[in-house]
């Protein structure tokens, strides 16, 4: 089992970008990697078991499924049902803290997941790139 870990310290209060990355069909709205995302069957994207389908600009197609929501912890976690990725049995959970002193957050974003060992390098890297440059993008938004 693989697990990739990603931690930054992001501009915004825990609320404001709690209030950004909660939406789980909204990857378009934050991260450049990502193109269109819709929920599949009209279920709300806060709803335990909902599907979001999305594609990368490379056309890359993705279905994950979102497996718990907290708004009081400040934490999902989903997994993937479908990728170009040659990744299986892929489970990620984010969670945000409030950095009390200077009103940011801290973030954390895991993901495990098996992979063929001559996947593995490239692997590791898109997804930790995926999970840094969310954090990147969300955190630039409040610092403008």
């Amino acid at each position: 089992m693989i697990r990739v870990y990603v931690s930054a310290v992001m501009n915004g209060s825990v609320e404001q970008t709690w209030g950004v990355l909660r939406d789980f069909n909204g990857l378009p709205d934050y991260h450049p990697f990502f193109a269109t995302s819709y929920i599949e069957d009209d279920k709300p994207a806060d709803r335990i078991g909902c599907v979001r389908n999305f594609k990368d600009h490379d056309g890359g197609q993705i279905r994950e499924e979102l497996l718990s929501l907290s708004d009081r912890d400040h934490l999902c976690c989903y997994r993937i049902l479908e990728a170009g990725l040659p990744v299986r049995n892929y489970v990620a959970e984010m969670r945000l803290h409030p950095v009390t002193q200077s009103n940011h957050t801290f973030g954390e974003w895991w993901a495990e997941f098996e992979v063929d060992p001559a996947d593995e390098a490239d692997v590791k890297q898109r997804v930790s790139d995926t999970f840094r440059l969310a954090f990147e993008s969300v955190s630039e938004r409040f610092s403008r």
